[in-house]
């Protein structure tokens, strides 16, 4: 296991207690973007966890917030803020909110939650970033059934238009959202071919993969990039992979006592 796996499996490990500790949340959208979170903070992106809104540094945007717990147990484990705070998420009074807000907790460069305003603010960003000649990089996740929201064409599209080269957008292709398959919900669609028809530089690989999604990251562009991760709610869990409807999850005593065996397990391959 090589460090950004670790720091994986770290987060995975965090993001299942913080969830079992409050009883219920979005456990599938979660685990299926760590990788992802893993390989940005540990390898791709420039950050300083002691100054967080430095200019230096380059931004990131979960337009998906309900996938907060991983971003935050990210944030805990580079040292943005105390790792002990993690357990009160979504409680009275946190600084960590059901979705990520820049005016609570540090390390958090937007408020997002409502589907399709975090790529839009992540495009904005990228563009000032450009009239300003600041040479950094904005990363935003968004999610296969956010891409239900016409607003995020319309980020899309600018961002092309703009020529934002400073811009990558990473799609969680997880094939699940609230209520069912995207599929079956909104429709079958090849999003590498769809990235690729909007002229940006488009990659496809195993979203479960920190070699594979470095690899891509790393790629040189001279225009917007898109990555499309295929993915799996619940990454990392069996038991809660395979469930049909796995977006957002209650924990009773059985799911709880399948949850700390499954932490367990992810702890021990930290020793192994």
């Amino acid at each position: 296991m090589n460090t950004t796996e670790r720091f994986a499996t770290e987060i995975r490990i965090k993001t299942c207690e913080m969830l079992m500790n409050l009883g219920f949340g979005h456990l599938g959208a979660s685990l299926s973007i760590v990788e992802t979170l893993a390989v940005l903070y540990e390898d791709v992106m420039r950050v300083d966890p002691n100054n967080p809104k430095s200019m230096e540094r380059d931004w990131f945007v979960l337009s998906k917030g309900h996938g907060g717990p991983s971003y935050y147990a990210t944030l805990a484990l580079k040292g943005y803020f105390d790792v002990d705070e993690l357990v009160t998420l979504n409680q009275g009074g946190t600084n960590l909110p059901s979705h990520p807000d820049r005016n609570k907790t540090i390390g958090v460069d937007a408020t997002t939650g409502s589907l399709g305003q975090g790529i839009s603010q992540a495009v904005g960003i990228a563009k000032g970033l450009q009239i300003q000649g600041i040479d950094r990089n904005v990363y935003c996740i968004i999610g296969d059934g956010e891409l239900n929201e016409g607003q995020v064409f319309e980020a899309l599209i600018f961002a092309k238009n703009q020529n934002l080269s400073n811009f990558t957008v990473l799609l969680d292709d997880n094939k699940k959202q609230l209520d069912g398959l995207t599929r079956e919900i909104s429709m079958d669609l090849n999003y590498h071919r769809f990235f690729e028809t909007l002229g940006y530089e488009t990659y496809t690989v195993d979203g479960q993969s920190t070699d594979d999604i470095k690899e891509a990251l790393e790629k040189e562009h001279t225009g917007p990039k898109a990555i499309v991760l295929d993915t799996i709610k619940c990454h990392g869990l069996p038991y809660f992979e395979n469930l049909y409807d796995n977006h957002h999850l209650r924990f009773g005593d059985k799911e709880k006592e399948i949850l700390q065996s499954e932490i367990e397990r992810l702890r021990g391959s930290l020793n192994g």
